[in-house]
């Protein structure tokens, strides 16, 4: 049973009074001091804090010396994303376990090393006995992402070698928790859906092991295992997508730094899954579908971009939606041009969106793309170009696929811990210093006052 803190004395509220004057920092000292707020310039390029070889994101090029915006690029191991993915497309392949390989081992696989490492995920895609229902059957969150965190930290107590953190056995638990994602997030969103949501139906598929990992993820959570060629492939395009990008996003810098102190892997990773977890992260994507009901709640034709338009400067001007100010799935704090991952998953979209009967709804997401640059270049001052990223048609993609909203981050998570991995096994392989930046303190200096004078 919950507790209900509202009866404990003396009120929270009073003590959150005080509480609030205590911590306020005036923004000029963040000025004076040159601290750059979240180790973005004030032209927004990241403070460097580190080196990576397992992907990279290009948005400047060089011209006449100068470096200018340009259309953005994602490499995984040196390899563009956009290769890699016509590679695979070509030749049929679903594709998200190649590049799970790639960045995990730092190399294309051959036909032999690819079906090898597919037998190995194959063969971690079990939980322990009873794990799902003493684990995460028992106490659903109402979060997924936190019942996701909870079955990790729980799967230290069935490793036998939980503390080793050398390279060979870090691969394996990598491994183990790559393969496992889908049935923790999958099964955690059944048992919210029975317990929290009080549906009727409870419904538990095994995974099929003949199964790559994305019409696995259909399969588990369709009640009757059923799904179309082309959904698979979107679905498995969404997590090579998401699989990576830089060391500098903030789960996997949350992961290099909480590694850097030599914890456990189940902890490092139930503490990227905390940082991915929030709504400026892998959350994105709820909050532009919740926009875009909010958008068609409040203008009456969806193909008049003069509304839309009037419609979406209310919400730049803090008018509208969640009074932000934010025109969500827009801008990247690097890309500017244009999302490479955007433009690819977008490529897909206007297929499903006629198998779906959804190309109404396309053209929809299409005209406030295109009205939303307008208005933000009008009436915004920029530094740099905005352009749709990928969580702008992400959510769009999962609704459409009938994956449940409660899934969305989760759905992340399966794909960005084959990054993660990589970063984690980085972050070891060359490991020396604790991450630890510093921080000015700006308090005045204060006299103690015994209790009885206070």
């Amino acid at each position: 049973m919950k507790r209900d803190y509202s009866q404990i004395t003396p009120p929270i509220s009073e003590l959150a009074g005080v509480c609030n004057a205590s911590y306020p920092i005036n923004p000029e000292l963040y000025d004076k001091y040159k601290v750059n707020r979240g180790l973005r310039d004030l032209q927004g390029n990241g403070v460097l804090t580190g080196l990576t070889k397992i992907s990279e994101i290009k948005s400047k090029k060089l011209v006449d010396g100068v470096e200018v915006p340009c259309a953005g690029e994602l490499y995984y191991r040196g390899y563009n994303i956009e290769d890699l993915v016509k590679g695979f497309i070509s030749e049929g392949r679903y594709g998200f376990e190649e590049i799970t390989y790639l960045l995990l081992i730092g190399k294309l696989p051959d036909k032999e090393e690819l079906a090898s490492f597919e037998d190995l995920l194959k063969s971690y895609r079990s939980l322990p006995t009873s794990f799902v229902r003493d684990v995460i059957m028992k106490a659903p969150s109402t979060n997924l992402m936190n019942s996701l965190a909870r079955s990790v930290l729980t799967l230290y107590s069935y490793d036998n070698n939980a503390e080793d953190i050398s390279i060979p056995n870090v691969l394996r638990q990598c491994i183990q928790l790559i393969a496992t994602f889908p049935l923790m997030s999958i099964y955690g969103y059944q048992a919210y859906n029975y317990y929290i949501k009080k549906q009727q139906s409870f419904i538990l598929h095994d995974p099929d092991l003949n199964l790559s990992t994305a019409e696995n993820i259909l399969h588990m959570l369709r009640p009757n295992n059923e799904y179309t060629e082309l959904e698979a492939r979107v679905l498995d395009l969404a997590l090579v997508l998401h699989a990576e990008h830089g060391g500098g996003n903030n789960s996997s810098f949350t992961i290099h730094v909480v590694s850097s102190s030599g914890t456990d892997t189940y902890s490092a990773v139930a503490a990227a899954l905390a940082s991915l977890k929030g709504s400026k992260h892998g959350g994105a994507n709820i909050k532009v579908c919740q926009m875009f009901d909010d958008i068609k709640a409040h203008v009456s034709d969806t193909e008049d971009r003069e509304e839309i338009e009037r419609y979406l400067i209310k919400i730049l001007n803090k008018e509208a939606f969640d009074h932000s100010g934010l025109i969500y799935g827009m801008g990247h704090a690097i890309y500017s041009v244009s999302d490479p991952r955007a433009q690819l998953l977008k490529s897909f979209l206007s297929k499903l969106s006629v198998e779906k009967g959804k190309e109404r709804e396309y053209a929809f997401y299409n005209a406030v793309e295109e009205t939303a640059q307008k208005v933000i270049s009008k009436n915004k001052t920029m530094y740099k170009g905005v352009s749709a990223n990928v969580d702008f048609y992400s959510g769009f993609v999962y609704k459409m696929l009938g994956i449940p909203t409660e899934l969305f981050t989760p759905l992340f998570a399966i794909a960005r811990i084959a990054g993660w991995s990589a970063h984690r096994l980085e972050e070891l392989t060359n490991a020396s210093k604790i991450i630890r930046p510093a921080y000015k303190a700006v308090n005045e200096r204060k006299s103690y006052v015994m209790l009885e004078k206070r």
